[in-house]
Protein backbone atom coordinates (compact mmCIF):
# COMPACT_ATOMS: atom_id res chain seq x y z
CA UNK A 1 0.00 0.00 0.00
CA UNK A 2 1.26 3.45 -0.91
CA UNK A 3 -0.03 6.57 0.83
CA UNK A 4 0.08 10.08 -0.60
CA UNK A 5 -1.26 13.37 0.73
CA UNK A 6 -2.36 15.99 -1.78
CA UNK A 7 -1.11 19.14 -0.06
CA UNK A 8 -3.29 21.33 -2.27
CA UNK A 9 -6.40 19.60 -0.92
CA UNK A 10 -5.31 19.20 2.71
CA UNK A 11 -6.89 21.72 5.07
CA UNK A 12 -5.07 20.46 8.16
CA UNK A 13 -8.15 19.33 10.08
CA UNK A 14 -6.10 16.55 11.72
CA UNK A 15 -8.69 13.80 11.55
CA UNK A 16 -6.16 11.47 9.93
CA UNK A 17 -3.72 12.12 12.78
CA UNK A 18 -6.44 11.35 15.34
CA UNK A 19 -7.34 8.05 13.67
CA UNK A 20 -3.85 6.90 12.60
CA UNK A 21 -1.30 8.80 14.71
CA UNK A 22 1.55 6.43 13.93
CA UNK A 23 1.11 7.01 10.18
CA UNK A 24 0.18 10.70 9.87
CA UNK A 25 1.31 13.94 11.47
CA UNK A 26 0.83 17.62 10.78
CA UNK A 27 3.90 19.49 9.57
CA UNK A 28 5.02 23.03 10.35
CA UNK A 29 2.48 24.36 7.84
CA UNK A 30 -0.35 22.47 9.55
CA UNK A 31 -0.73 20.05 6.65
CA UNK A 32 -0.84 16.28 6.91
CA UNK A 33 2.23 14.28 5.95
CA UNK A 34 2.99 10.58 6.05
CA UNK A 35 5.22 9.95 9.05
CA UNK A 36 5.58 6.15 8.89
CA UNK A 37 3.75 4.44 5.99
CA UNK A 38 3.23 1.20 7.93
CA UNK A 39 2.73 2.94 11.28
CA UNK A 40 -0.81 1.66 11.63
CA UNK A 41 -2.56 -1.37 10.16
CA UNK A 42 -4.06 -1.05 6.69
CA UNK A 43 -7.66 -0.93 7.94
CA UNK A 44 -6.86 2.00 10.26
CA UNK A 45 -5.01 3.84 7.50
CA UNK A 46 -7.97 3.34 5.16
CA UNK A 47 -10.34 4.63 7.87
CA UNK A 48 -8.15 7.71 8.21
CA UNK A 49 -8.17 8.28 4.45
CA UNK A 50 -11.96 7.90 4.30
CA UNK A 51 -12.35 10.39 7.16
CA UNK A 52 -10.58 13.18 5.25
CA UNK A 53 -13.21 15.80 4.42
CA UNK A 54 -11.40 16.93 1.27
CA UNK A 55 -10.22 13.55 -0.02
CA UNK A 56 -6.58 14.64 0.27
CA UNK A 57 -5.32 11.17 1.24
CA UNK A 58 -4.70 8.92 -1.74
CA UNK A 59 -4.19 5.19 -1.21
CA UNK A 60 -2.70 2.99 -3.92
CA UNK A 61 -2.16 -0.76 -3.90
CA UNK A 62 1.26 -2.33 -4.37
CA UNK A 63 0.75 -2.27 -8.15
CA UNK A 64 0.11 1.49 -8.18
CA UNK A 65 -3.65 1.22 -8.70
CA UNK A 66 -5.60 3.87 -6.81
CA UNK A 67 -7.99 2.29 -4.31
CA UNK A 68 -8.98 5.47 -2.42
CA UNK A 69 -10.64 7.74 -3.24
CA UNK A 70 -12.52 5.48 -5.58
CA UNK A 71 -12.37 6.70 -9.14
CA UNK A 72 -15.71 7.54 -10.67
Amino acid sequence: MKIEVDRELCIGCGTCVSIAPETFELDSEGKSVVKIPQGNDEETIMDAAKSCPTGAIIIKDDNGNQIWPEKQ
